[in-house]
């Protein structure tokens, strides 16, 4: 009898087993967008450190994210499990590394396994038309979130901070000393951003809602995105599935 309660155990024990391992699918399930640090502590605190080294975010797969680098001395952008850096070497000129060894003093980042696509549409020009479009066609959708956008830009300013080694920092304008403009035209390029309206100073300046940064296809350049000119009829967005 003892054997057969035994052997009933056991089996209870293996489809309880068994019935707990779809649990372990959260890990491709969409996750909350988390922040580290803010944009106000750095512009008007001067808090210019590192709060997060980018090789300890443990799950790569999936994973997005932007901000700067710390100091001031560059930007970063996760795209698809894949780490970007870049820096000034000139007012015309830049280096994009592929990298998870960097830190920076603020950063926001999600973990999105699926996308939906959608064509742009061709009346969606500037940051300003993407910004009403993005809230009008996410009202009833999780908020913040993380978007793609991939196609040709006729025109776009991207820029890199660029923060002289040892100076310290109390405003935005402080903060944004020596920092490069570059101006990009007919090109192919990927634009990873994200959606707020509760994270003003945190990762989003105070004019707007979103926080993009842009990188060519060939990974040649890579910065903040100040203004752009997108090419009707090539844009696509994408959104994360929900």
């Amino acid at each position: 009898m003892k054997s057969v309660k035994i052997t009933l155990a056991l089996a209870s024990l293996m489809l309880s087993s068994c019935a707990s391992e779809p649990t372990q699918q959260t890990a491709t399930t969409p996750q909350e967008v988390q922040v580290v640090g803010a944009m106000r502590n750095v512009m008007w605190k001067g808090e210019l450190a590192g709060t997060i080294d980018l090789d300890t975010i443990s799950q790569k797969e999936h994973l997005v994210g932007l901000g700067p680098v710390e100091y001031l001395a560059g930007e970063l952008m996760i795209l698809d499990g894949r780490a970007y850096k870049s820096v000034v070497t000139s007012d015309t000129k830049m280096q994009v590394e592929e990298t998870f060894s960097a830190k920076a003093p603020f950063f926001v980042y999600t973990h999105v396994p699926g996308w939906s696509e959608q064509v742009l549409p061709d009346s969606i020009r500037t940051l300003q038309q993407l910004e009403l479009y993005l809230d009008n066609v996410t009202q009833t959708s999780k908020r913040p979130f993380a978007f793609k956008i991939s196609g040709e830009v006729e025109q776009a300013i991207i820029h890199i901070v660029n923060l002289p080694a040892g100076s310290t920092v109390s405003s935005p304008d402080e903060a944004h000393e020596g920092q490069v403009n570059y101006t990009l035209a007919d090109e192919q390029v990927e634009i990873l951003g994200f959606f707020s309206t509760e994270h003003k100073a945190v990762f989003t300046h105070h004019d707007t809602f979103m926080h993009l940064h842009l990188i060519t296809k060939d990974r040649s350049k890579m910065g903040h995105l100040d203004s752009v000119a997108f090419k009707p009829g090539t844009l696509k967005l994408y959104l994360p599935t929900e």
